[in-house]
């Protein structure tokens, strides 16, 4: 009888597992999405309603068929936790079909988003260490048999109540978060509630929609809609309008350069020595947002010389390198401008090389082009690759654009030993004592290669503007952050209050210098710079920094600000920006929401679609 009784449960260890431990991952998994836990109300049966479509599958299967069907499920499963995990710690955001598709963590940035995955994160495998070899070695003895007719009406009943539960809870969530499941702009918001098997699911479901929806033409309507927004999303460019026209532009754009370390100073000595002397002769925006997508670096420079919105998953650099863009360099080109990119790095890594042409850069100064005689982190150094490219700017033929980006100060900061004696005190040996130290480093080539623009004579006639392109820190080390800044226990608004990156313009004879506090963002660079160098403003979505009298920031996943309200969608929460403080949600701030929404979906569909292509053959 014992033998029997361990048997049947041995034949069964499959279902056990499924429906005990498999679920105990996914709630384990979704408490790490957020700082708080998730709703487990509605998470924990929306992670049994999901697993039960499954097991109502394997009802139907014999013995070994079934327990090598949920064995098969639960290794997917665990892959996508993993994943999941290591993915969020480094983008604040979840894995998805397009990501793996587009290779973005291949090559270099293997490193990177290897440096997050933690070994405590193994105990997601160790019931497949079990269950593996006890599935495949166990011969089963059935002691009983079930009736298939038996078997059909419990996976029948299952698989109804289940898809009743998911239906249920996939309602909520669409009346809660209108447009939510059907773009998935916040997709650990989605995973938080639903569970990760039904985000996963609903995923490869919106990556099919989407390719679908790539070959039916947009409606009529739809493409007056979006023309009718962009036509209306200007303002009166009279601040230093054409003022720059026939000027050098030249743009930089600094790995992980945050606001919160210009200025700040570690046992007394400056962060940023080089920056916080150079902004006082620049235009400082100190409300700058990166509005950065899963493309991470690339979308900091697609938003920068588009004015368009990032692709909602994956990366546009490699989604639609085949569209037609109204860009900046191609506009500037259109000026007689010569454009050049400057970056020491693969010129295929984020398919630079093909998406480059399409934007209108008539050169790609890439790895090829430059002397690798000194490395720090992925590859050539920023004082070499600085020190270089003022050679090459020499002798560029005037005017021209030049748009360039540095590499040593990339996440995950481990080339200490190149970074220099900055002392960092009490962070030493911490990511961010290791943060500090890199930007440390690279503003010191920053002030070299300034001064050099000076003393040759090229920063009289140019104007040349610097930012960051997206966060240093990852929300896994948000202790260091608070420990660094002040603020303890930081709430979801002030963790995005640190997500600013700095911009600073500065114009010959330090012309407008000053401080710049509108709300703003990477997506409004192009339009500013186009008021100064007489450029047409059309098919953006970003504004002129300078001629805007309020600021509004839209975010991929849907949070905005407006500069006196934020708007957090990985919660649902509104905050004052004053008070930083929670406050209900009004009449206005839900019609700002939902221009918000209208805009990314505006963009996503001039990508999906190619309309810039379009628009430009019906005014030719």
């Amino acid at each position: 009888m014992k033998s029997k009784i361990i048997n049947n449960t041995i034949n069964y260890i499959d279902i056990i597992a499924f429906i005990v431990i498999v679920p105990i991952k996914l709630i384990e998994y979704g408490k790490t999405l957020t700082s708080g836990t998730p709703s487990i109300p509605s998470l924990v049966p929306s992670i049994f309603a999901s697993l039960a479509i499954l097991l109502s599958i394997g009802f139907l299967l014999k013995n070994k068929k079934r327990s090598r069907f949920l064995l098969i499920c639960n290794v997917i499963i665990t892959i996508f936790i993993l994943g999941d995990l290591t993915y969020y710690r480094y983008f604040k955001d979840i894995i998805s079909i397009p990501v793996i598709i587009n290779g973005l963590m291949l090559g270099a940035v293997k490193t990177s988003v290897g440096s997050v995955f933690k070994i405590s994160d193994l105990v997601y495998v160790i019931d497949l260490c079990f269950i593996i070899p006890i599935i495949y070695s166990h011969k089963y003895k059935q002691e009983f048999e079930i009736k298939r007719s038996v078997k059909i009406a419990i996976s029948a009943l299952t698989f109804v109540v289940s898809c009743s539960l998911n239906t249920y809870y996939f309602y909520k969530l669409s009346i809660e978060q209108p447009r939510l499941l059907t773009t998935l702009y916040n997709k650990v918001y989605v995973a938080k509630e639903l569970g990760s098997l039904n985000y996963h699911m609903l995923d490869i479901f919106i990556v099919v929609q989407n390719n679908i929806q790539k070959s039916i033409p947009l409606s009529a309507n739809k493409e007056s809609a979006i023309k009718t927004y962009l036509k209306s999303n200007t303002s009166d460019t009279q601040n230093l309008k054409n003022s720059m026209q026939g000027k050098n532009l030249i743009v930089i754009q600094v790995e992980a350069l945050q606001q919160f370390a210009i200025g700040s100073k570690i046992n007394g000595v400056e962060v940023t020595p080089n920056l916080n002397k150079w902004l006082k002769s620049t235009m400082y925006f100190n409300n700058y947002y990166y509005q950065i997508a899963s493309g991470g670096t690339s979308d900091a420079e697609f938003m920068s010389n588009n004015s368009l919105y990032p692709a909602p998953q994956g990366a546009a650099y490699y989604l639609y390198a085949g569209n037609e863009y109204n860009s900046l360099p191609k506009e500037l080109k259109a000026k007689g401008y010569n454009t050049s990119a400057l970056h020491g790095y693969n010129q295929t890594f984020w398919n630079r090389n093909v998406m480059y042409k399409q934007l209108g850069f008539d050169n790609f100064y890439s790895e090829n082009n430059y002397n690798i005689n000194e490395t720090v982190g992925m590859g050539i150094s920023d004082k070499s690759f600085l020190t270089q490219s003022v050679d090459k700017l020499k002798n560029l033929k005037q005017p021209y654009y030049a748009f360039m980006i540095t590499l040593s100060s990339h996440f995950p900061y481990d080339d200490v030993k190149h970074y220099g004696d900055f002392n960092v005190g009490e962070y030493e040996g911490t990511l961010l004592g290791n943060y500090l130290k890199s930007i440390h480093y690279t503003d010191e080539q920053l002030g070299m290669f300034l001064d050099k623009l000076d003393k040759e004579g090229i920063s009289k006639n140019s104007v040349i503007a610097l930012y960051g392109d997206h966060y240093a820190i990852p929300k896994s080390d948000i202790g260091e952050l608070e420990k660094f800044t002040g603020v303890s226990s930081m709430n979801d608004y002030q963790w995005m209050k640190y997500q600013k990156v700095p911009l600073m313009i500065h114009l010959p004879n330090a012309l407008g210098a000053g401080v710049k506090s509108i709300a703003s963002g990477q997506m409004d660079l192009y339009p500013t710079l186009a008021n100064m160098f007489g450029l047409p403003i059309n098919d953006l979505f970003g504004k002129d920094m300078l001629n805007s009298t309020k600021g509004t920031v839209n975010f991929r996943d849907g949070s905005f600000t407006d500069g006196n309200a934020f708007y957090v969608a990985t919660t649902n929460s509104y905050f004052n920006v004053t008070t930083e403080k929670k406050i209900s949600e009004s009449k206005t701030l839900n019609e700002e929401k939902n221009n918000a929404l209208n805009q990314l979906g505006y963009s996503d569909d001039i990508l999906r679609h190619n309309l810039i292509k379009k628009f430009n053959n019906e005014t030719k």
